[in-house]
């Protein structure tokens, strides 16, 4: 039987490989056809956020609350990670000549690891008076 922690982080693992083969596969795309890596993240991390919101918070999290704070927090998240993913490609594509397509992937697997200790202890986390909840008698 799985704990909590390891059911939210397989779920959490499939609604993220799904979501990262689409996206990495039209950015290889994007970027084959001439567009700069950059705008291709830009514009498919924008994609990615919106797509696994909803599956994160009903499915992988089972989060239940209202979704104007939530949605604030996960937005938050991955508004850092962006700013993360963008730094690291300039650093490491423009300034230091890495292949991108090799440095974005690499980033997905870093970002993954991130975002899911923030979603389960900032964005997702059960209020307060739900632990003593569950620990009353």
């Amino acid at each position: 039987m799985l704990t909590l922690v390891q059911r939210q982080l397989l779920r959490y693992a499939v609604v993220g490989v799904a979501s990262n083969l689409l996206c990495y596969a039209l950015y290889l795309g994007l970027t084959w056809l001439g567009m700069n890596p950059k705008l291709a993240m830009s514009i498919l991390y924008g994609l990615g956020v919106l797509q696994t919101f909803f599956a994160n918070k009903q499915w992988t999290f089972e989060h239940g609350g209202a979704k104007g704070a939530v949605f604030y927090r996960y937005c938050t998240a991955y508004g850092l990670g962006y700013v993360f993913n963008l730094a690291v490609l300039y650093l490491l594509v423009d300034r230091m000549g890495y292949p991108h397509q090799l440095i974005q992937a690499g980033m997905i697997v870093v970002l993954a690891a991130c975002l899911f200790l923030a979603q389960k202890f900032w964005v997702f986390r059960a209020p307060a008076h739900a632990a003593t909840l569950k620990e009353s008698p």
